[in-house]
């Protein structure tokens, strides 16, 4: 006897195919999408069936959007000579939270992976180096993870960008906030020695 309906057993398998959900999670949502009214399930399936319709890619800084440009790259308040290079809309979203950057965004969609068949074609690179070539953009503020991947991604796109007049630099990765600096590792210590920033006097 199968203790799972087909239908249940369905949806778990399609949610356990999202990134970082496994089979234990995937059976609570699926469960817990059941426990809900019916008009909520067909509220998120006509979400997630009308998605690929209404979202495209903004054609000058590659988010997500409904509109071409997007509302950061729409908005005359942005500063358009500030550009900041992320790996994935995600990021986009976590520096926005901060209301601290005000410039425009360039999103590369990866990272340089070559084991995974991501090389610079793959990724928005050559539409990177268009934008600054056409003038207008003062400083690349290249804004990659700290991983292995996205180091080299950091690195490659600053060997590139140096034949352009525009300013480079990296988002600045170190000791987190509230954290002792006898926990942190080696290579977060040398992160933040290296973008260590002068103090006012």
């Amino acid at each position: 006897m199968q203790a799972v309906p087909p239908a249940l057993e369905r949806l778990i398998t399609d949610l356990s195919r999202l990134p970082g959900i496994g089979r234990k999670t995937a059976s609570r949502l699926a469960l817990y999408i059941m426990r809900r009214p019916a008009s909520e399930a067909r509220a998120l399936a006509e979400d997630l069936a009308t998605l690929h319709g209404s979202i495209r890619l903004c054609s000058r800084c590659f988010a997500f959007s409904e509109a071409d440009p997007c509302q950061i790259c729409d908005d005359a308040r942005r500063d358009e000579r500030l550009v900041c290079v992320v790996e994935e809309p995600g990021d986009m979203m976590s520096i926005e939270k901060t209301a601290a950057f005000r410039g425009v965004y360039h999103i590369l969609h990866g990272v340089l992976a070559p084991m995974d068949g991501m090389g610079p074609d793959e990724l928005k690179v050559r539409e990177l180096f268009e934008r600054v070539n056409r003038g207008g953009v003062e400083e690349v503020l290249i804004a990659t993870s700290s991983t292995v991947p996205g180091e080299a991604t950091a690195s490659y796109l600053m060997d590139q960008l140096r034949r352009y007049p525009v300013r480079l630099t990296r988002l600045a990765c170190g000791i987190p906030m509230g954290m002792d600096i006898k926990y942190a590792d080696e290579h977060t210590l040398t992160r933040a020695i290296e973008s260590r920033c002068p103090v006012d006097r």
